[in-house]
């Protein structure tokens, strides 16, 4: 039998979000758990339906809650008991190749300024 309410760190460290109980807990009371747009205390009660705000190591994560768990159990099990609103990273920007001068060159000259900017504009 499932219960109806279960309380917030014991049910962010049951689906992994967290990857212990005191994480979540610690979390909670420095602000970074919101449940429905509220920050929450630990001892705040979950229900399902519940829509959960996480700032953990990872990024932000996006969880609404669609089964109520008290134990922690296997990430295959974990991960049917909330759906993953959280959006897509963004793609990360290409590395930009930066000429490197050697110390004590001083300035370039005309002709090492002109092939820079062949080099950039490539």
């Amino acid at each position: 039998m499932d219960p109806a309410e279960v309380r917030l760190d014991v049910w962010v460290s049951s689906v992994r979000l967290f990857k212990t109980r005191s994480a979540a807990s610690s979390a909670c009371r420095g602000g970074h758990v919101a449940v429905n747009g509220n920050k929450s205390k630990p001892s705040t009660m979950v229900r399902v339906g519940d829509k959960i705000e996480a700032i953990t190591p990872g990024g932000e994560r996006i969880a609404v809650v669609r089964k109520l768990i008290q134990k922690r159990v296997g990430a295959a099990v974990a991960v049917t008991c909330f759906e993953d609103l959280t959006p897509a990273p963004p793609p990360k920007e290409e590395i930009v190749h930066v000429a490197v001068r050697d110390r004590g060159a001083g300035r370039p000259t005309k002709r090492e300024r002109r092939q820079l900017d062949r080099f950039r504009t490539q």
